[in-house]
């Protein structure tokens, strides 16, 4: 039927009277016009009827995968496909007088047929993507990654698959050649190779998360990982930058996670007051008549008192000196005060780690290091817990006659003379 339109109408140009020449250019130029106003036709009525059938779909349907569908163009490109094989059917009849021209035409359809269907697996594999991070299970998983990694098989199959068609040699006979020059890919796409194969491995060992928050010092990282692809990882910072990170970098650097710490019960204080060495002294009577006033303290301090008291006295103790016997100090008895400062403190963890411990000396003073867990791990009262104990403790040093190591300032010797 088709072999007969095509010469009714080559003949009806040549009763006109023109040459047999311009007879097959009028004749090419029609069919081709026709043959692409009709593939527009079915393509415009095959997409509003996927349009209705899907945005039907979508209404009814419980999953809202099928949104994603609609969102990422799945139906729109499915309708390209009808349009495109008309074309293949009526074009070699349109080029029936031009040999060559119709090779060319049909290796052009081909081509588009090839990114058509690459267009398609795109769209397919993003809606899965954006229906997978709906899902709590999905929702932190580099799912980027792996679609990328799925698109990059796809688009290297579909360039050899359109070299093949322009060249025409078995695809096949590409595989053969490309192993020869598997050298020069492998330089080509290191760093894709590299992020695949780190993707995998952060992937694999659950090393990074979506939303975790994550600090990286040699990148000037430090905030929530808002995407992970093949190539890199983003960070937002929490001044609200953007930090980009190759993603082979976080296996083989060192970056610290601070996932622990939010899974946990608490997150970690752990501050030192650096305490003059000129202020700690022994405690005198006087002084413990003095102490036992704050309430906190007062039982271990009767209770300790008796026992260094009966100690002393049943050893015969010459307490005429302060250093002989047992003896309570300033920074020991702070030491205590901290601690159940601590204990009673209604945000600090008590099933955590709590103990507040003196390190060495250093050239400063005295470091007394407060070592607990806040109850509440949001970032600014975290911050406010540990400032209010700390406001606290700064206070309640000159109750126990202890000071603050500070650097000379002109202010401090002044006053000094």
């Amino acid at each position: 039927m088709k072999e007969g339109l095509h010469r009714i109408l080559y003949d009806y140009l040549l009763k006109t009277g023109i040459s047999e020449s311009l007879a097959s250019y009028l004749n090419l130029l029609i069919l081709l016009v026709a043959a692409l106003i009709l593939a527009w036709f079915l393509d415009l009525i095959i997409w509003k009827v996927l349009r209705s059938i899907s945005l039907r779909f979508a209404r009814k349907s419980k999953t809202n995968f099928d949104n994603f569908l609609v969102i990422n163009k799945v139906p729109r490109y499915v309708a390209h496909i009808v349009p495109l094989l008309v074309l293949f059917e009526f074009l070699p009849f349109a080029f029936f007088h031009f040999e060559y021209g119709g090779q060319l035409a049909l290796k052009v359809l081909q081509i588009l047929f090839v990114v058509l269907t690459l267009f398609i697996v795109k769209s397919l594999f993003t809606s899965t993507n954006d229906y997978l991070k709906t899902k709590p299970r999905f929702r932190d998983k580099p799912m980027d990654s792996y679609i990328q990694v799925f698109m990059i098989f796809a688009w290297f199959i579909g360039i050899l698959t359109i070299f093949a068609i322009i060249t025409d040699v078995l695809i096949w006979k590409f595989f053969t050649a490309l192993g020869a020059g598997s050298a020069v890919i492998l330089l080509i796409f290191k760093d894709s190779i590299l992020g695949l194969v780190a993707s995998i491995q952060v992937s694999i060992n659950d090393m990074v998360r979506i939303g975790d928050w994550i600090t990286f010092e040699k990148y000037g990282a430090d905030g929530d990982v808002i995407e992970i692809t093949l190539a890199t990882v983003k960070v937002q910072n929490f001044d609200k930058t953007i930090t980009t990170i190759p993603t082979y970098a976080l296996i083989s650097d060192s970056f610290k996670n601070w996932r622990g710490m939010e899974i946990s019960g608490g997150r970690r204080i752990k501050r030192a007051l650096i305490i003059s060495q000129k202020s700690i002294r022994f405690l005198t009577n006087k002084d413990m008549e003095s102490f036992e006033k704050i309430q906190l303290i007062q039982p271990y301090l009767t209770t300790r008192n008796e026992q260094i008291n009966s100690y002393n006295t049943t050893n015969e103790i010459d307490k005429n000196l302060a250093i002989n016997g047992r003896n309570l100090t300033n920074i020991g008895v702070f030491r205590k005060y901290v601690n159940d400062y601590l204990q009673n403190h209604s945000a600090v963890n008590k099933g955590m780690t709590l103990m507040v411990r003196q390190l060495a000396p250093t050239t400063q003073g005295i470091p007394l290091e407060i070592y607990a867990f806040s109850a509440d791990k949001r970032w600014e009262n975290y911050e406010y817990i540990m400032a209010d104990i700390f406001d606290h403790l700064l206070a309640a040093l000159p109750y126990f006659d202890l000071e603050v190591f500070e650097l000379p300032t002109s202010l401090n010797t002044l006053a000094t003379n």
